[in-house]
């Protein structure tokens, strides 16, 4: 078997079973262990594995470093996404005061705002549009416009809602994990996140199936900081780190 073919078995093999041991590698490629030790060096090197002594097991997270424009990201999970939006809008209530982060999923759940005495702080200039259209009471934070995102960040952003105390925030996340909580890409938009979920009594992330186990660059809260709406959970030893609501299952 090719050093390719062995990655590649190596990999697959573990997907299904999380952690393996040299001779278990041994059998299923049909080469020596010696080779399986430097096949798992090399793997565990390019960050494909986790290597132990005496064998190897799977990473449980995925690591992001690029973030897609927003009208494509606006393209991707539109039913799970629909679904967790009209969810977090029946949430609101009539006298509450709300930060709705900048994020598609965010955007979505102000289609479903019905009529309310509510007030709303929002850093996405999208979101604002859709609440002023709805004739929804709207502040919008200032600060540096980030044109992949549409939304303002940074620490100007971050000192213009110092003045703010809110019932509940609505946030995106590019990637949730047990170990590095809700994570982002960038960290001015990290700024923002945390500094919204520290002056909230609720803080609530809308986020679909696809951003579990996965890790971006900036933490902006631990998972224990805020509850989950999702489509369902393919983990459910998330259920014991926060509260989760799974609007499709």
């Amino acid at each position: 078997m090719m050093t390719e073919d062995r990655y590649t078995a190596i990999l697959e093999a573990l997907k299904e079973k999380k952690s393996m041991t040299v001779a278990e590698f041994t059998e299923i490629t049909g080469a020596s262990e010696s080779t399986i030790r430097r096949d798992l060096i090399a793997l565990d090197d390019m960050g494909k594995i986790k290597r132990f002594h005496g064998g190897a097991k799977a990473i449980e997270h995925e690591y992001i470093t690029n973030e897609a424009p927003v009208s494509a990201k606006a393209q991707l999970n539109v039913e799970e996404k629909s679904a967790i939006a009209k969810y977090a809008a029946t949430m609101i209530n009539d006298e509450d005061f709300i930060f709705i982060d900048a994020g598609t999923s965010t955007e979505l759940m102000i289609d479903y705002i019905g009529e309310t005495n509510a007030t709303f702080v929002t850093n996405g200039i999208a979101h604002a549009k859709r609440l002023l259209k709805k004739n929804l009471r709207t502040y919008m934070i200032g600060g540096l416009v980030k044109p992949i995102t549409e939304a303002i960040i940074g620490a100007e952003a971050v000192n213009s809602m110092k003045k703010f105390n809110f019932t509940k925030c609505f946030l995106g996340t590019n990637g949730i994990h047990m170990d590095y909580g809700f994570t982002t890409v960038d960290v001015e938009e990290a700024m923002v996140k945390m500094e919204a979920v520290n002056r909230s009594y609720a803080s609530i992330v809308l986020a679909d199936s696809s951003k579990f186990d996965k890790v971006t660059a900036v933490t902006f809260a631990a998972i224990e900081k805020a509850c989950i709406i999702t489509d369902r959970l393919v983990n459910d030893k998330y259920i014991d780190a926060t509260v989760v609501k799974e609007v499709l299952r």
